[in-house]
């Protein structure tokens, strides 16, 4: 072998060295995104619930249900108030007819 075939050898090993790093830092490259493509989206776990028809008539039936009886005892509780005004009244009247003819009997009528 000449000189000059050794010189194209070792060259020629030189450029395999250096493009072998070159190679392999490129697959790390490639590795490194088809990790980033393959990595799961870590968004919403849950699955989407149906929707029941049934679940909401009855929620809304219980809340008219319920308006309806506190609808009722505000009623119920506004007639009982105002027969104890009434009460009042009449017993405000009784009281002072009463005093009335008290006092005109204390006096000889």
């Amino acid at each position: 072998m000449s000189d000059d075939a050794l010189h194209k050898a070792e060259a020629a090993v030189s450029a395999a060295e250096s493009n072998t790093a070159v190679v392999q830092l490129a697959m790390a490259a490639v590795e490194v995104a088809k990790a980033a493509q393959q990595q799961p989206h870590q968004g919403c776990q849950h699955a989407p619930q149906q929707f029941d028809a049934r679940k909401w008539l009855t929620i809304g039936g219980i809340v008219c249900v319920g308006g309806c009886v506190a609808c009722a005892l505000a009623l119920a509780f506004a007639v009982a108030m105002t027969a104890v005004a009434i009460g009042a009244t009449c017993a405000t009247g009784c009281f002072m007819i009463l005093r009335s003819l008290w006092t005109g009997h204390q006096k000889g009528r």
